[in-house]
């Protein structure tokens, strides 16, 4: 008969790997349980998937777009503000929701034991799924401006998408969990989170592109680890935007210590948490 013993005592840089891909299932289960919630009761469903980043890119091009005068590097004004919307909401729910982890989650995780790193992990890919249902107009639009010959898209490059959804998915997780893990006592930091990222946005290139900027504005921007995969986004799907190899290893420098970092504050107080939640 097999055992298995559960214990508080572990390293503080164990990634029960192994034991996460044995609950890919639960995973799963997950990230089924937060699209249903979401839309439970609601006439439209899924559909705000995509009505909400359209809305939002319509205001942008009112507002930045006409008002501001804001560039786009020449591409269309909508297609410019579909994408980067995609993205930049993609990375924010990345970190919002894994910054509920041990809140959100108490009274489950107080119930029945499974590797807590499971939530974090459905959240990002529950994430990743909007991403690609957000970006449907987008593709849209691409493909519509393509054919009538207004963007020049690197079809070749398009596989960087998918590795720059796995680094930012990453890097909110890792910024996320350590947020959670300080919100156990600290419940201060779950109110600042969303007004935080609402900054952020604002010192990222999402609704301007970095060629506009110059002198320590820009080298401002650039110390943004968001900055980078943003650019280098556009610049695969837009044919638009910088790319720099050495900002792009910040960018995964940062991910890494995020990472590493919030899963060592993570095994911290997961041993804990329950007596201050």
């Amino acid at each position: 008969m097999q055992h298995t013993h559960i214990s508080a005592k572990h390293r503080l840089l164990d990634l029960h790997l192994k034991e996460v891909w044995q609950y890919r299932g639960l995973i799963w289960l997950f990230t089924k349980r937060s699209f249903v919630v979401a839309y439970t009761q609601t006439i439209l469903g899924p559909l705000w998937l995509v009505i909400a980043p359209l809305l939002t890119s319509v205001v942008h091009v009112v507002l930045f777009g006409n008002i501001a005068k804001l560039g786009t590097d020449g591409v269309p004004q909508l297609l410019f503000y579909l994408t980067g919307n995609a993205l930049w909401g993609y990375f924010s729910a990345c970190v919002t929701k894994c910054s509920a982890t041990f809140t959100g989650n108490a009274g489950l995780f107080g119930k029945v034991y499974f590797p807590r790193l499971v939530v974090p992990l459905s959240d990002v890919l529950g994430n990743a799924l909007r991403f690609c249902i957000q970006m449907l107009p987008a593709l849209a639009l691409l493909v519509y401006y393509r054919i009538h010959g207004m963007l020049r898209p690197r079809f070749s490059a398009i596989w960087i998408v998918p590795a720059l959804l796995v680094l930012l998915g990453l890097m909110g997780m890792g910024l996320g969990i350590i947020i959670s893990s300080l919100t156990t006592k600290y419940r201060d930091l779950s109110v600042l989170v969303g007004f935080g990222m609402s900054l952020w946005m604002y010192a990222t290139p999402v609704v301007y592109p970095l060629s506009t900027l110059s002198g320590a504005i820009r080298e401002l921007v650039l110390l943004n680890p968001v900055t980078q995969p943003m650019e280098l986004f556009r610049w695969a799907l837009l044919g638009v935007g910088s790319v720099s190899p050495s900002r792009l290893v910040y960018s995964l420098w940062v991910t890494v210590v995020l990472v590493f970092g919030g899963i060592m504050v993570f095994n911290r107080v997961e041993r804990t948490f329950l007596d201050t939640v």
